[in-house]
């Protein structure tokens, strides 16, 4: 008989993603959300719905008496509460993996290794907030919450990404430039192009996460990005490359950016300090990452398919093109 997953969420990015992983590898599926988006394996048999929001415990428990699921992975665990609900729940299951992020990180550094690099405090207020600038607390707090949980016997574990890109990525950040470079001839690029953000392609994500259910160890976390970690303006020509046009990338500084009201912070990964994580204790289990030659490509091809553009991520073209103007008036 095949191992039962339950994927807490499983409809939308990282989850849909992780659901094709997972059967993919011979599991028995069942799907835990609300049902407010569209569910992707409606048409098939092979993945169960239980209907119930994961924030309310009650629905918890009821689904847990529904089901009897082998393995875990947690895609929307948001807040603190949630990573001890699960784990009180179902704490006799063979593993249990909350998706983290590189964002509970607390301190920079190049890289950031998950046995020594701090992780962000969280205040009481902050476990319960629900804005951008407590995110990263959060997801640190939810990792805590995994070490107590393992420290109670429970086999629960912890997959820290940083930006996840690929297909069916609602969120849109690497949609902004997949757009630019395939629609536009000459782009605006903050800075020298030469910031660090690394990413991690989604397939490599449920990957890893399907890895540590089957491999992890209770109470450790692991860090999950690209094997290769690419400046921006390397992204750049990936895309261009994966869109199979030409695209002239036009550098502009923040003072040079501020002449139409810009700044380094309105482009979607772009990053002061380099983030990037070190991911070999993933590697240890047998993980391996995607070549970019693999994953901008098929990035690109769904991206294309989509209506999303990602323009509200980034400057109007409008604005662009008129700094573009001003950068040529001045050379």
């Amino acid at each position: 008989m095949s191992d039962h997953a339950l994927v807490i969420g499983g409809t939308r990015f990282i989850g849909r993603h992780t659901v094709s992983e997972l059967l993919d590898a011979g599991y028995e599926v069942t799907i835990f959300n609300r049902g407010t988006h569209g569910n992707p394996f409606d048409d098939t048999d092979a993945v169960a719905h239980v209907a119930g929001d994961r924030t309310n415990e009650s629905d918890l428990r009821r689904a847990s008496l529904r089901i009897d699921p082998d393995v875990i992975i947690d895609c929307i665990a948001y807040k603190p509460r949630d990573v001890h609900a699960a784990t009180e729940i179902f704490n006799d299951v063979d593993a249990y993996v909350y998706v983290s992020s590189g964002a509970a990180y607390g301190e920079e550094r190049i890289p950031k290794r998950e046995d020594e690099t701090p992780l962000q405090s969280c205040s009481v207020e902050e476990a319960t907030d629900d804005t951008d600038s407590s995110y990263g607390p959060r997801k640190a707090e939810g990792d805590r919450a995994v070490f107590a949980a393992a420290d109670r016997g429970v086999n629960a574990m912890a997959v820290r990404p940083p930006i996840v890109y690929g297909p069916h990525d609602y969120t849109e950040r690497f949609a902004y430039w997949v757009d630019r470079v395939d629609t536009c001839d000459r782009i605006i690029v903050p800075g020298d192009g030469s910031d660090l953000w690394h990413l991690a392609y989604v397939n490599d994500v449920a990957h890893a996460l399907r890895l540590v259910a089957e491999r992890g160890t209770a109470g450790e976390a692991y860090n999950v990005g690209d094997g290769h970690a690419p400046v921006l303006r390397e992204w750049i020509d990936l895309i261009a490359a994966g869109c199979d046009t030409d695209v002239e990338p036009v550098f502009a500084s923040d003072r040079e950016l501020g002449t139409v009201g810009l700044s380094t912070d309105a482009f979607p990964l772009y990053r002061g300090y380099p983030h990037l994580l070190e991911t070999a204790k993933l590697r240890e289990l047998g993980w391996e990452p995607t070549p970019h030659e693999r994953t901008v490509p098929e990035t690109v091809a769904e991206h294309r398919r989509s209506d999303r553009t990602g323009r509200e991520h980034g400057p109007e073209r409008e604005v662009e093109t008129r700094l573009i103007g001003v950068l040529e008036t001045i050379a």
